[in-house]
């Protein structure tokens, strides 16, 4: 190991491979577990790219300093790494009507950056650290995470009813005990067909049982239309 160590500090070459080596390996875990929960605005590709090319320009920024090429601070370039992968990690959070998706992929992008950093100034065993916290965090922690907060997405359940005289409160009941919370509540009489519309914006689990649902909701008298989706 020593004279391996001692090879790589002699041959500035191979130093910068096994950087950019360390950067690639970085990029791969990471957009491999987006892909594995089929996340596929920031992938393998992308995450390899942005990690490998910060990388690069951290050793072009040490190797400018060390060789006098340019004077002032070297950490410039790394600094310019973090604005600019600020704006790719805003491209990746997507906003689905009510519901915004992206954000775990806009803070995979800015790791995996902040490791190719670390890996183009020659720090392996902090970037090993740091990808291992990660891959806990995205596999182990999000299990526990899935486990004990139960994904939830906002919704819009709207519901007709044919007649003025129903029981608000049974409905509610019902939407409740499905799992479903009510976040706000509208409601709309047209005079024209004597029809009751009930709109709720809920927060909808997604191990909602939609089928048990329907059919409690469905023996309420005068309930003609039910509907649930994103907007």
């Amino acid at each position: 190991m020593q004279e391996l160590q001692e090879l790589i500090a002699n041959n500035l070459y191979l130093d910068y491979f096994f950087r950019l080596s360390a950067s690639l390996i970085c990029g791969f875990v990471l957009g491999f577990e987006r892909k594995m929960k089929q996340h596929h605005t920031v992938g393998i590709r992308t995450l390899i790219l942005i990690s490998i090319s910060s990388c690069m320009l951290s050793i072009l920024s040490y190797h400018m300093a060390a060789t006098g090429v340019q004077k002032g601070d070297p950490t410039r370039i790394a600094a310019a790494i973090v604005t600019g992968v600020g704006f790719l990690g805003a491209g990746a959070i997507v906003n689905q009507g009510l519901n915004i998706r992206g954000l775990t992929s806009a803070a995979i992008t800015f790791a995996a950056a902040a490791l190719g950093v670390t890996c183009g100034a020659g720090l392996y065993m902090p970037a090993a650290t740091v990808l291992l916290f990660c891959v806990i965090t995205l596999v182990i922690i999000s299990n526990l995470e899935t486990k004990f907060f139960p994904i939830e997405k906002r919704k819009i359940l709207t519901i007709t009813v044919s007649n003025v005289d129903f029981d608000n409160q049974q409905i509610e009941a019902i939407i409740k005990n499905c799992g479903i919370s009510i976040h706000d509540f509208d409601i709309k009489y047209c005079f024209e067909n004597t029809t009751t519309t009930l709109t709720y914006t809920v927060h909808s689990p997604d191990s909602l049982n939609a089928q048990d649902f329907i059919s409690q909701l469905a023996a309420i008298k005068g309930i003609t239309n039910i509907s649930l989706s994103k907007n």
